[in-house]
């Protein structure tokens, strides 16, 4: 398999999770769904969005993005999200980081939703209808509780340093992408290399593992998370990133970006 050929599995309109720019962003999975021409998508920041966002959102993959931020991080504003907001052509569902993990954590327990009390009186509780006020069950007193559904995405993606041939993939640290392949409908993901042996019977390894029984394909894609780092096996790319921030502040700058950086001519 190839980021491409992940890519073709993900069909038109498909709910789409994507970890944030310091937690394992597939960055070559989102180039190649720019080249698959995806249309429709409903994006997930699990819990904000970077650059994989911006980039699908000002290559019109995107029709929604529910997150609680879309960032560059220190190359600043992301600025197709921000024009796509401003043009009305990006409907934006808000929400906070603890809510997104909320709702993730109801779908991988196998519960209609969960309680968070963190949101009442903001704003955000305001403009999100499918969240519910009520009262806690278990309190003799006035007690209210946010109700969040539980979110399992169609689809979730990422990008790992390493699998093995059981399909257990390696994310160290990043236990979140662990509730987040327990609650998506399926789990796509790159990685840098593949390794032999069952990862799970390695005891210095086995607590960063997501078991294969939770993950759907995988593919190489050597440096796919560039130009955001992975773990401690690359940096970031400052410089590449200032680049994007630049280009893509305007339409025609951005389409340059794309043909240089993303679309098959260029690759060629």
């Amino acid at each position: 398999m190839t980021p491409d050929s992940l890519a073709a599995l993900v069909p038109d309109g498909a709910l789409l999770a994507l970890p944030p720019d310091n937690s394992l962003a597939p960055c070559a999975f989102a180039r190649a769904l720019v080249r698959r021409g995806v249309r429709g998508l409903r994006l997930l920041g699990v819990p904000v969005s970077g650059y994989a966002t911006d980039l699908l959102i000002g290559a019109g993959c995107v029709a929604q993005v529910q997150t609680s931020a879309v960032t560059l991080g220190e190359a600043g504003l992301a600025p197709r999200f921000a024009a796509a907001v401003a043009d009305g052509t990006l409907e934006v569902l808000d929400a906070t980081c603890p809510a997104i993990h909320t709702m993730l954590q109801a779908a991988e327990k196998g519960v209609p939703y969960m309680p968070l009390r963190g949101l009442l009186g903001s704003d955000v509780l305001a403009h999100r209808p499918d969240w519910r006020v009520a009262q806690n069950p278990f309190s003799d007193v006035p007690d209210l509780v946010v109700l969040l559904p539980a979110l399992s995405p169609d689809i979730a993606a990422f990008h790992a340093v390493m699998a093995d041939a059981h399909g257990n993939v390696w994310v160290g640290r990043r236990r979140e992408l662990a509730t987040l392949a327990h609650a998506a409908r399926r789990v796509l993901v790159t990685v840098e290399r593949m390794v032999p042996g069952n990862m799970l019977y390695d005891e210095r390894l086995a607590a960063g593992v997501i078991s294969g029984t939770y993950i759907d394909t995988v593919a190489v894609a050597q440096h796919g998370a560039w130009p955001i780092a992975l773990l401690d096996e690359y940096p970031a790319d400052a410089g590449h990133m200032q680049e994007y921030a630049r280009a893509a502040r305007t339409m025609a700058g951005f389409r340059a970006y794309l043909d240089h950086h993303v679309l098959p001519a260029a690759a060629a």
